[in-house]
């Protein structure tokens, strides 16, 4: 498995072990406004996600992306199936020529279009996309105006998800199941724009790990590096 192959199916597993460790609470915060069906949807969309992968033969990351995809479109139930799966499916497309910073900037705003496309949202109407715009326009500029590296990029991207689930909290829901409780769901914290949190933080983790500078090796104090042109001698 090549490594960019491996670092993407590592992405997936740490993904769906948070969101299983975050399956009582995302549950929590749906059961306010929604169906409470959330925490355990993801959970078990991912965690079957992470089985398919993990037996790709030799996969790259645009197969790892868009297995994941498919398997959270058939194992997720509700909105989040098509939301999620069917927006990495289609945004998979960005990345088969690997993964680079122009390749990453690419399948953010991808799968960004592809999610409002398909739930029709926009900021402020209290769902995943107000977590999800600030992060990939952050992305994005930490990229091509910033000159920032990816993995820099995606931390000030994680930061601006943050605040965007901060922002869902005092304002009224107008899409989804939210809505049809008008004013009761303000000061309630969205659970779709949890959970895009949750996976951009499991991916930021991973890439900090899998891009890690390799430390420069040590010199072994019982045989110093000799200058060129000298000779070692003995005391």
């Amino acid at each position: 498995m090549s490594d960019e192959g491996r670092a993407v199916v590592a992405a997936v597993k740490a993904v769906a072990e948070r969101l299983e460790a975050e399956r009582s609470h995302l549950t929590e915060l749906d059961s306010a406004i929604g169906d409470a069906d959330h925490g355990g949807n993801m959970a078990r969309g991912w965690s079957a996600a992470a089985e398919e992968v993990a037996e790709l033969d030799d996969p790259d990351p645009a197969t790892v992306v868009k297995t994941t995809g498919k398997t959270l479109m058939s194992e997720v139930g509700g909105a989040s199936g098509p939301l999620y799966g069917g927006s990495l499916v289609f945004a998979s497309a960005e990345l088969e020529d690997g993964v680079t910073a122009e390749s990453a900037v690419a399948f953010a705003e991808t799968y960004l279009e592809k999610v409002q496309d398909r739930g029709d949202a926009t900021v402020g109407d209290k769902t995943m996309v107000d977590a999800l715009v600030p992060a990939v326009h952050t992305f994005k500029k930490s990229v091509e105006t910033d000159d920032l590296s990816p993995v820099e990029a995606l931390a000030k991207a994680v930061a601006a998800a943050e605040r965007g689930v901060d922002f869902t909290v005092p304002i009224r829901a107008s899409k989804g199941r939210a809505s049809y409780l008008g004013w009761r769901s303000v000061g309630h914290q969205d659970p779709g724009a949890t959970s895009t949190l949750y996976i951009m933080e499991e991916l930021l983790s991973v890439a900090q790990e899998e891009l890690e500078v390799a430390e420069e090796p040590t010199v072994d104090a019982a045989s110093p590096t000799v200058p060129d042109g000298e000779e070692a001698t003995e005391d």
